[in-house]
């Protein structure tokens, strides 16, 4: 900063020229104006008073143009030229408590304006939802995907004790109890240890809980039942077995992650996780295995996109909630088209693991639902793979019933998955929502 020396000194050295006299003395209070000069003035100073007396009228009448201007240009920047499909799935989600029939399509507004079209099956949805509101079930979620494509055909989620809880249940994660079974039976597949046909010998209760009970005693009277049986009826002894003396702790875990546990594999999307922690024990290993963690955890969604992935030959197809995305001025922002994940299994394993499934609504845990009381199939021209699981949470506190299917077994058209979590008095099953769900879908 210039000090009072150097002030003093630049004035000294700029006191010569036009600007001060010989004598140093300012000369500019002795320049006269001309004539012209004066006419000129008397001419531009009114005109200048003029429009500063004006500028602010004009002021007003140009900034609404502005503000205008201003407005449309934010508007325009909340809704992206294009969407990709994990952007799509989320503002289809953020948009799907607002979404109704209108015009015949099932649709919701966009805040900025525009439309989410969805590929919601109406006549399933509404079964869905007036079945949860009807046993008033505590806890309710359903997922419905088309295993070639992704498209989501329905979403439900339904709380009769807790308002407002259902707008993100199905994305978020429950223990999954026995669909891991699944992940299990994959990996012994995958690794050629056993095929769907291959006996296996347990001991212990069909739901027993304790792995010190299932270990095979030479020379004892072992119990014994092929996998695919085992599969139906959801054996607890022979899937811990299966996990900790045959698939080992390593292999489990890398066709869980084959699935999509312990990654993120909806990006941006409104989907958890999944979490499957690997088990420090054997124990720990052969719970894991017969779906007994507790905290090996998935959504409703990832259940269904698991189902789906078995259906579509071991290929799993990134789920679309969006069927169709336009903006306020009717141009398309995004159209589904099918997107494949990652290949899970190979189509050999993915048939295996179908007639594995297949016995669980024939002879297993769910052959009930699926049978009137005379035995006599409910859906008879429809063959269904599916999986039951059962166990107790507390987030919310409950007893969780899942099922998970696909069918038909030999074109596959959807695959489910269903969620129910009862509280002291059991309501409804989630088999009891499956079997209703794919009436409804193929009625």
């Amino acid at each position: 900063m210039q000090d009072f020396k150097d002030k003093d000194y630049s004035e000294r050295r700029l006191g010569t020229g036009a600007a001060r006299g010989q004598d140093g003395r300012n000369t500019f209070k002795d320049l006269k104006e001309t004539k012209p000069a004066k006419r000129r003035l008397k001419i531009i100073l009114p005109i200048l008073a003029l429009a500063l007396a004006g500028y602010p009228l004009l002021s007003l009448c140009s900034f609404p143009r502005l503000t205008a201007a201003t407005s449309s240009a934010k508007t325009a920047a909340v809704v992206p030229s294009a969407v990709d499909n994990w952007s799509a799935f989320r503002m289809a989600a953020d948009s799907y408590p607002n979404a109704s029939v209108q015009g015949g399509v099932f649709s919701s507004p966009l805040p900025q304006g525009g439309r989410v079209v969805y590929a919601i099956n109406e006549a399933m949805q509404h079964r869905v939802e007036k079945l949860l509101a009807d046993y008033k079930v505590p806890y309710g979620m359903f997922v419905a995907i088309e295993p070639k494509t992704g498209r989501i055909l329905a979403t439900v989620a339904h709380s009769s004790v807790q308002p407002g809880w259902n707008t993100r249940a199905c994305y978020n994660l429950y223990p999954m109890a026995s669909l891991f079974k699944i992940v299990t039976a994959t990996a012994a597949l995958e690794e050629k240890k056993v095929s769907a046909d291959t006996p296996f010998a347990f001991n212990g209760r069909l739901t027993s809980q304790s792995p010190r009970l299932w270990r095979v005693k030479p020379g004892r009277g072992n119990q014994q039942m092929p996998l695919s049986l085992a599969m139906g009826k959801s054996v607890n002894p022979v899937f811990g077995r299966l996990a900790g003396e045959v698939v080992g702790r390593d292999p489990l875990l890398l066709y869980a992650e084959r699935y999509g546990f312990n990654h993120d594999i909806f990006p941006g999307s409104s989907v958890a996780p999944s979490r499957a922690p690997a088990p420090d024990t054997v124990d720990q290993l052969m719970l894991m295995g017969a779906g007994l963690n507790h905290e090996v955890k998935i959504s409703p969604l990832h259940a269904a996109a698991i189902m789906a992935t078995v259906a579509n030959g071991g290929v799993m197809m990134a789920p679309s909630l969006a069927q169709e995305i336009v903006d306020q001025k009717g141009m398309t922002l995004f159209t589904q088209k099918p997107q494949m994940l990652r290949t899970v299994t190979t189509p050999e394993t993915a048939a295996s693991l179908a007639r594995m499934l297949s016995t669980t609504v024939i002879s297993g845990t769910s052959r009930k639902a699926f049978h009137d009381r005379r035995g006599r199939p409910m859906l008879a021209s429809l063959h269904v793979a599916a999986k039951t699981g059962s166990i107790d949470g507390t987030d919310p506190a409950g007893h969780y019933s899942w099922f998970a299917a696909y069918a038909p077994m030999e074109d596959p058209q959807i695959a489910i998955a269903a969620l129910v979590i009862n509280q002291n008095k059991w309501r409804i099953k989630a088999t009891q929502v499956g079997e209703q769900a794919l009436e409804a879908f193929f009625k």
